[in-house]
């Protein structure tokens, strides 16, 4: 495919360095020189200095003979033109990044479409539902749902006492025949080893791992993991931003009790006026005192969402310092990403990262139809949709010739979550959710395609 990407900064850059990988062409064009000169550097790409919505740039890029336009720079007006100039100039696919998340909720009555935008994509949207769905599932250090639950992937760390501590995957699924989970990658404490679990993969106390389970399945890996089902109903969030007003939105209208820290007073009373149902509170989160009188002790969880990376990491350690039992930071920082289970807090969230692979679904080679990456691990998981030519269908999954670092998560079959094992035959239809190390995704994808 030829990709053109306008934009260098995180997502752009995210994006051009998965898809270099995917030996795809790619050309960035940004007008920081800077941040092109890094790209090029590091990145097997073609960059262009210049603006965007430039007919002339777009052309000097072959915008015409291009399969994709991923706009994703800062401004979501140029983002909206560019992705029209690429449509008016012959590109086949157009994608834009967003921050007015009411685009989105009006997307079918705005018809984007008809004006050239196939795909709408706002970070601070994802970023919102992402920190709903881990309140959700709050005894977990990271969740995803595939096909609206019919499969749940749930990330944990195992603890002393849990029953899967000291035995073999085919141990445990022995102990457990009822239960329909399936283990799909595991990091050894202390280390920075990401393992695709077999058989005779071993569980140990500190392993931070992932499962994929179906519906009814959440509740049996609580017990199985040793973590308790907390449930979540006062929540104080740091911080107005897009992000922190999307989510005591949200939040509000589910029922839990929210309160939102805001330091700039104008934004605050903002915030309060649309928000009647939670409590805003004008102040400097930063400030501890401020945070005991406004009783962070009974809170169950804490959201910090500031532009401040550093600021929402430190405000989520003062959180579990007093023995909140769910904090979540938003970093703007990708190095910050890989820290979360070293430095104490829950989960860390990425608004950036979110959105480089939303879009980056659209790109993968097969029927991709879903992907995320795995928090602090070097893996991967992506949902396919099986064709009548692809290379699986009809077979066991016991024969098929998978890779030793790729494992088969579980499957949808007419809306039903199954945990598929050996002798399971994939079918024309099935969505396959599969986790797969960076090495073995190319020969993953071929098996789809």
């Amino acid at each position: 495919m030829k990709i053109i990407i306008a934009g260098a900064g995180e997502v752009g850059f995210h994006l051009a360095k998965l898809l270099s990988f995917e030996s795809q062409n790619i050309t960035l064009i940004d007008q920081d020189k800077e941040s092109l000169t890094y790209a090029d550097t590091h990145l097997d790409i073609k960059v262009i200095k210049g603006d965007a919505t430039s007919i002339n740039i777009l052309n000097e890029a072959q915008i015409g003979a291009s399969d994709l336009m991923i706009a994703v720079t800062a401004s979501e007006t140029s983002n909206i033109t560019i992705c029209l100039l690429a449509k008016q100039l012959g590109c086949k696919r157009t994608i834009a990044r967003i921050s007015n998340t009411e685009f989105i909720e009006h997307k079918d009555n705005l018809k984007f479409t008809s004006l050239g935008i196939d795909e709408l994509i706002s970070p601070e949207e994802l970023a919102a539902d992402e920190i709903q769905l881990l309140l959700e599932q709050a005894g977990f250090s990271d969740t995803y749902e595939f096909e609206d639950g019919a499969l749940t992937m749930v990330g944990t760390t195992l603890k002393k006492g849990a029953p899967f501590i000291g035995k073999s995957v085919k141990e445990v699924a022995n102990i457990f025949p009822d239960f329909a989970f399936m283990p799909i990658a595991l990091q050894r404490k202390g280390t920075q080893y990401t393992l695709i679990p077999r058989g005779d993969t071993h569980f140990k106390e500190g392993d931070h791992a992932y499962f994929i389970t179906i519906k009814n399945g959440v509740d049996q890996l609580y017990k199985l993991t040793g973590r308790e089902k907390e449930e979540i109903k006062n929540v104080m969030i740091l911080g107005g931003s897009k992000v922190g007003y999307k989510t005591a939105r949200d939040l509000c209208g589910n029922r839990f009790n929210v309160k939102l820290i805001e330091k700039n007073k104008t934004k605050a009373i903002d915030i309060a006026e649309d928000l009647p149902n939670a409590l805003i509170i004008n102040g400097d989160g930063r400030n501890v005192e401020l945070l005991d009188e406004e009783d962070i002790d009974e809170m169950d969880a804490f959201i910090s969402v500031t532009g401040n990376s550093e600021t929402n990491i430190m405000s989520c350690l003062v959180a579990k310092s007093r023995n909140i039992k769910k904090t979540i930071a938003l970093v703007e920082n990708m190095d910050y990403f890989q820290l979360s289970h070293s430095i104490g807090i829950d989960t860390l969230i990425n608004k950036k990262l979110l959105a480089a692979n939303n879009i980056f679904r659209h790109i993968r080679r097969g029927e991709v139809v879903a992907l995320t990456k795995l928090n602090n691990m070097n893996a991967e998981i992506l949902e396919f949709i099986v064709t009548p030519g692809s290379k699986i269908t009809g077979k066991k999954i016991k024969d098929l010739e998978f890779p030793r670092s790729a494992i088969i998560g579980g499957v949808v079959r007419n809306d039903e979550g199954i945990i598929a094992l050996g002798d399971f035959i994939i079918q024309v239809g099935d969505k396959v959710v599969v986790c797969c190390l960076p090495r073995s995704i190319k020969k993953v994808e071929n098996m789809f395609f």
